[in-house]
């Protein structure tokens, strides 16, 4: 599988198109294959819940746009903030990163900070969907 830019083109339109303002590709090339590995296209305004992965890294490397990555601790308390980019994104020049790995357990979540934003995301496991205990409702 190629991802051109037609792929990166028609899955954010999707993204625009879907009410949640996101849409994902699977990259992996069997259901026998465990692992996660995806293509993420997001919008600004998507609501991505404070969350962790109690069983793996998460690896994202942008391939298009810019996102916010926020790490917090247990208590909703932010730790940290920063923003990741790829090259051809107006906001590269000040982005501290064209990826990141949120380690096993952080609290974290994305903000999509324009359009077109499209990353690279990969987990270890076979996908689980987050449980109650793994999303932060902070006040």
């Amino acid at each position: 599988m190629k991802i051109t830019n037609t792929t990166l083109n028609e899955l954010t339109a999707q993204a625009k198109a879907s009410p949640r303002l996101r849409m994902n590709l699977d990259l992996r090339t069997s259901a026998q294959d465990s692992s996660q590995r995806m293509l993420n296209a997001l919008e600004p305004g998507t609501v991505l819940p404070i969350h962790r992965h109690t069983r793996s890294t998460e690896t994202v490397v942008l391939i298009r746009g810019s996102v916010r990555q926020n790490y917090y601790a247990s208590d909703g308390t932010l730790l940290e903030s920063f923003v990741a980019a790829a090259g051809t994104s107006e906001n590269f020049s000040a982005a501290d990163c064209a990826g990141f790995s949120v380690p096993v357990g952080q609290w974290h979540n994305t903000e999509c900070l324009e359009s077109g934003t499209v990353f690279i995301e990969c987990k270890d496991g076979a996908y689980e969907p987050l449980g109650p205990e793994d999303i932060l409702e902070i006040n």
